[in-house]
């Protein structure tokens, strides 16, 4: 292959849009992956086929998934209040049990498939909302599984799980993006975005959203409810 590839997991979100656009600036050819899984949020998804146009990618996959059959999630079960922010000394209602992990094991298969050994994910455990699948410790775990459950890899063709915004707070991660030509008015945060893709405001991936373009001095193109 004349390029090197990438797998990138894209949520339709300001974090993986902004590492979509890190992986092209470091010349990969660009493959993103967004999974409908049940998610109340799910303009979300309109977002990551319009990002992945703008960005570039050379395709875009969609794949299904029903994890809000096991349900366990205020993101899955409309049963369920979102909450307004994150007391921070607890794990969420808004954690979805196992998602990253499934995720992660599905642009596996799909890298597998294309010969790209490159997978990107946009977790971060500076600002976030504290799930447990977006620390290091869980990445790195990941990447011995994958280099251990497939052909490639037990073959010497190594898979790394590359998580570039680890460290990085919401507004390094914005001013990033914005030096990369992010539109983040394409990109849906919101936990409880309508099908406009129109944000809340109050949820806590809003208030992260919207303290990190504060802290940023950038000017915030998101939409809202009112």
């Amino acid at each position: 292959m004349s390029h090197k590839r990438a797998v990138i997991l894209l949520s339709g979100g300001l974090d993986s849009a902004t590492v979509l656009a890190s992986a092209r600036a470091e010349g990969y050819d660009c493959y993103t992956i967004s999974f409908d899984y049940g998610q109340r949020h799910r303009s979300e998804l309109d977002a990551s086929r319009c990002i992945s146009e703008a960005l570039g990618a050379i395709e875009h996959k969609v794949i299904g998934i029903d994890l809000d059959g096991m349900g366990g999630s205020a993101l899955t079960d409309s049963s369920l209040d979102i909450p307004q922010a994150s007391s921070g000394d607890e794990i969420p209602i808004t954690y979805v049990p196992a998602r990253n992990t499934v995720f992660l094991s599905l642009a596996l298969g799909w890298a597998e498939v294309l010969q790209a050994y490159d997978i990107f994910i946009g977790v971060n455990d500076v600002d976030y909302s504290g799930y447990p699948d977006c620390r290091m410790e869980f990445i790195q775990a990941f990447e011995q599984v994958a280099n251990l459950a497939t052909r490639a890899g037990v073959e010497g063709r190594k898979f790394r799980i590359q998580a570039p915004l680890q460290s990085m707070s919401k507004a390094d991660i914005i001013q990033l993006g914005t030096q990369l030509g992010v539109d983040y008015a394409l990109t849906v945060s919101c936990y409880q975005a309508d099908n406009k893709g129109r944000a809340c405001g109050v949820c806590d991936s809003c208030q992260l959203r919207r303290q990190g373009f504060i802290n940023a001095c950038i000017n915030d193109p998101t939409r809202y409810f009112d």
